[in-house]
C-alpha cells in the first residue's frame, strides 16, 4: 500500500478527528478512503446516469410500462412454497 501526506487546515483535521471518533473508524486514513471509495462510485453513477440520458428510449415510460414493473416486483416478492409443504405425508 503506498502512502500519502495531506495537508489540512485546523479545521478540516478536527472535523476529520471528529468524523472518526463518531463515525467508528480506526484511523483517519480509514475515512479519508472511504470518501475516496464514494467518490469513485459518485463518479461510476454519473458516467451511468449521463450514458442512459444519451442514449435512445428503447420503450416509452408510459402507465403500461410501469404496471408490468409493479406486476413483476409483486411476483418477485411472492413467497414460493416448500416442497415439503406441497407433499402430505401420514402422521
Amino acid at each position: 500500500m503506498s502512502t500519502m501526506n495531506i495537508s489540512l487546515p485546523d479545521t478540516l483535521k478536527s472535523f476529520v478527528d471528529e468524523q472518526v471518533s463518531q463515525r467508528g473508524y480506526g484511523t483517519s486514513s480509514e475515512y479519508v478512503r472511504e470518501l475516496i471509495r464514494k467518490d469513485q462510485d459518485r463518479l461510476q453513477l454519473r458516467g451511468l446516469l449521463l450514458a442512459g440520458a444519451a442514449s435512445n428510449p428503447v420503450a416509452p415510460a408510459d402507465a403500461s410500462y410501469f404496471q408490468g414493473l409493479r406486476d413483476r416486483v409483486r411476483k418477485a416478492a411472492q413467497p414460493t412454497p416448500r416442497r415439503e409443504a406441497q407433499t402430505s405425508r401420514p402422521a
